[in-house]
């Protein structure tokens, strides 16, 4: 499950995101977002996969960000192109409608 929850987070484009629950509907079962973030704190390459591109259902950064806690998400989102408010990314306008 981890390899094609990376493979997911190499798929989102540049200046997008995604919620933790999109993850688990990629996997197919919505009740996995907690097994996702898990997955994700575990990354071996943030740079390969990045996983600072994953924020809550109300676009909220995560504190426990493996690479950093908040700032650093914050950070790698700011470089990414995407604004960050209060420990927040607006959806509507930087989440990644896939499909």
């Amino acid at each position: 499950m981890k390899d094609k929850i990376f493979a997911y987070l190499q798929s989102i484009p540049d200046g997008k995101v995604v919620t933790y629950g999109q993850i688990a509907a990629y996997l197919g079962d919505k009740r996995l977002a907690r097994e996702a973030g898990n997955a994700l704190h575990k990354n071996p390459d943030p740079d390969k996969y990045p996983c600072y591109k994953v924020v809550s259902a109300k676009g909220r950064l995560s504190a426990n960000f493996a690479f950093g806690g908040l700032a650093g998400q914050a950070q790698r989102l700011k470089k990414d192109g995407i604004k960050v408010a209060n420990d927040k990314v607006d959806l509507a306008k930087y989440q990644w409608k896939e499909r």
